[in-house]
C-alpha cells in the first residue's frame, strides 16, 4: 500500500491498515507540510452531557446548505466519540476543564459547546505529534520523504506512483494507493493554508482520470490575520466562540449579535463590509488577560505583528481556507478508479455540502482515512511486476493564476467574472497542471446557476433563491 501525505488522513491510514506493509510518501520529511498541524480550533465530536449526534447531524446538514450527503454525515458524524476514545488511547492529550472532564468549546453554526481542544489552540499539532509517534513506531510503515507526480494506471486500475526525491525519480509499484494530500488553499492570493497546498492531489487524481466532484464549493474563512504574508495566520473561530466579536474602524458591532453564524454567512458580511471602505476588527477584549493562556498560538501570532489582543483590536479579514469539494469516494474512501483512495481535505465524502461545519475538518480526516486504511487492507489484489517506464508530468507552478482565482472565484463571484477565469485559464491549462485544475473549478462555478452556501454570486436575486 502507498499513502501519499503525511497529515491525520494519511497517518490514521497507516496505523489503520497495520499490520499490511505500508509505504507512507511524504515532501520534507513526515508531517512537515501537513496543513493538519495548522488547525487551531479543535475536532468536533457530541459528547457533551447536553449533547448527542443527532443535534451534531442536524448542525452539519444545515450548514451544508442542502448538499450534504446525509448518509455520510451520519456515518461520520456518529463515529466522533469513539474516534475521541481512540485518539485518547493513542497519547492524544485533549484540554481538560477544572472537574476533569474534557472541555468544549464553541464554534459557529453548532448549537451545542462540543469543540475539543489541545494546548489551547493546537489541536491539529497535538493529534499530529500522537500520531507521528505511533507510526514511527509501527514497523509495517516505511516513511519515504519523496513527492508523487503521477499515479500509473492500466486496464484493471492502478499499478503504483512515480514519484521524485531530489533528483532521483522513484517507481514505487502497488495496487493500493490513498491520496491524503490535502486542499487547495494555495491556489488563491489569501489563503490560511500552507503556499504548497496547491490541490497537488486533485491533479493527481484528474490525470488518472478519477471522477471530482463540488469543485466549485470553497470555504473562505472570516477572520484571517490582516497582514501580507504567503499564508495568512487565521484567527480561530474558537476566538468568537469565548465572545470575541466583529467591529469595525469606528466600534460598530456590524453582525448585529450573529458573529457565530456560519462561516459563509460571516466571511460575506466582512467582505461586504470591507467593500464599502471599512477595516475590518475581531474584538477579543473581553477576553482579557485570559487570552494569553486560551489561545497561546494565536496570541503569538499577534505579539509577532505587534499586537496584545487584551488591549487591542485585532485586523481580520477573509480568506480561502478549505476545500468541500473533492475527489468523490465512497464510505471506504474508494474513487472511480480500482486501487485509488481519498481522504481528508482531498475527498468528497458529501459530509460538508455546500459549506463545511466548523471543526468538522479533523473530524472527518481521522475516520475517514481510519476506514480508507481499514479498505485498502482488506482489499485482495494479484500480484503486480515493476512499473514500466512512464514521463513525468511537468511541476505545477501556482503562481500564474492566484491573482484570477481571488478576483474572480472569491467570497462573492458573478458571471462575467466566472467567464474571465475560465477564459484566462483554459489558455494556461494546456502547460500547467495547477492552471488546469483552476480551470476545472471555475467551470463547475460556472456551471452552478444559482448561490449555495460557499458559493455566493453577486447577483441579489441568486441569492434570494439560495436563501
Amino acid at each position: 500500500m502507498i499513502v501519499i501525505g503525511g497529515g491525520i488522513a494519511g497517518l490514521m491510514a497507516a496505523i489503520a491498515a497495520a499490520p499490511a506493509p505500508v509505504v507512507l510518501l511524504n515532501q520534507g520529511g513526515l508531517g512537515a507540510q501537513a496543513a493538519s498541524a495548522w488547525s487551531q480550533g479543535g475536532l468536533a465530536a457530541a459528547i457533551g452531557t447536553d449533547d448527542d449526534v443527532g443535534l451534531h447531524i442536524a448542525d452539519t446538514l444545515q450548514a451544508g446548505a442542502g448538499f450534504c450527503d446525509k448518509a455520510a454525515v451520519t456515518r461520520i458524524v456518529s463515529a466522533g466519540p469513539a474516534l475521541v476514545e481512540f485518539l485518547h488511547r493513542l497519547g492524544v492529550r485533549f484540554d481538560r476543564d477544572s472537574s476533569g472532564r474534557l472541555a468544549c468549546g464553541l464554534e459557529a453554526a453548532h448549537s451545542r459547546p462540543r469543540i475539543l481542544h489541545a494546548n489551547g489552540d493546537a489541536t491539529g499539532a497535538e493529534i499530529m505529534r500522537a500520531l507521528i509517534d505511533v507510526v514511527r513506531r509501527t514497523p509495517s510503515i516505511t516513511i519515504l520523504e519523496a513527492t508523487a507526480r503521477k499515479i500509473c494506471t492500466d486496464d484493471t486500475g492502478v499499478t503504483g506512483v512515480l514519484a521524485v526525491h531530489g533528483s532521483e525519480t522513484l517507481r514505487l509499484a502497488g495496487r493500493k494507493v490513498l491520496l491524503a494530500t490535502g486542499g487547495i488553499g494555495g491556489l488563491f492570493r489569501d489563503s490560511t493554508n500552507p503556499p504548497t497546498a496547491i490541490g497537488a492531489g486533485l491533479m493527481l487524481a484528474a490525470d488518472a482520470g478519477a471522477a471530482l466532484n463540488h469543485l466549485e464549493f470553497i470555504q473562505f474563512h472570516p477572520t484571517a490575520l490582516d497582514i501580507f504574508a504567503p499564508a495568512l495566520p487565521l484567527i480561530s473561530e474558537a476566538v468568537r466562540g469565548e465572545g470575541a466579536i466583529l467591529v469595525d474602524e469606528t466600534g460598530h458591532a456590524f453582525m448585529h449579535g450573529e458573529d457565530l453564524a456560519p462561516r459563509d454567512v460571516v466571511s460575506r458580511a466582512v467582505f461586504a463590509h470591507r467593500a464599502q471602505g471599512h477595516r475590518t476588527f475581531l474584538d477579543a477584549r473581553c477576553i482579557g488577560r485570559r487570552f494569553a493562556a486560551r489561545f497561546p498560538v494565536i496570541h503569538k501570532i499577534c505579539a509577532n505583528a505587534g499586537i496584545d489582543p487584551a488591549v487591542a483590536k485585532i485586523p481580520v479579514r477573509p480568506a480561502a481556507h478549505y476545500h468541500m469539494g473533492g475527489v468523490q469516494v465512497d464510505a471506504d474512501g474508494r474513487t472511480s478508479i480500482s486501487g485509488l483512495f481519498a481522504a481528508g481535505e482531498v475527498a468528497c465524502t458529501g459530509l460538508h455540502g455546500a459549506n463545511r461545519l466548523a471543526s468538522n475538518s479533523l473530524l472527518e480526516a481521522a475516520i475517514c482515512g481510519q476506514s480508507a486504511g481499514r479498505a485498502m487492507a482488506a482489499m485482495v489484489t494479484r500480484n503486480l511486476s515493476a512499473l514500466r517506464d512512464a514521463p513525468l508530468p511537468p511541476e505545477p507552478d501556482a503562481a500564474p493564476g492566484r491573482e484570477i482565482m481571488s478576483t474572480h472565484l472569491g467570497v462573492l463571484r458573478d458571471r462575467p467574472g466566472l467567464e474571465r477565469a475560465v477564459a484566462e485559464f483554459s489558455k494556461l491549462a494546456p502547460a500547467n497542471q495547477a492552471a488546469a485544475l483552476a480551470l476545472r473549478i471555475a467551470e463547475a462555478a460556472l456551471a452552478r446557476p444559482i448561490s449555495a452556501g460557499a458559493r455566493a454570486m453577486r447577483d441579489e436575486a441568486a441569492l434570494h433563491k439560495a436563501a
